[in-house]
């Protein structure tokens, strides 16, 4: 249970990360939100 609580708040904030790294037009914080985004998907596919 506790394991399916965690992957549903990471993927919460990959969506979050994703749509920010989208919308954004500044360069630097699309960058720092793809840097965000690797581990979460990582995370997210249970890999370490």
């Amino acid at each position: 249970m506790m394991t399916w609580i965690y992957l549903a708040i990471v993927a919460l904030v990959l969506i979050l990360s994703v749509r920010c790294c989208l919308a954004e037009r500044d360069f630097w914080k699309q960058a720092t939100a793809a840097l965000v985004v690797v581990p979460l998907i990582l995370r997210l596919l249970l890999q370490k």
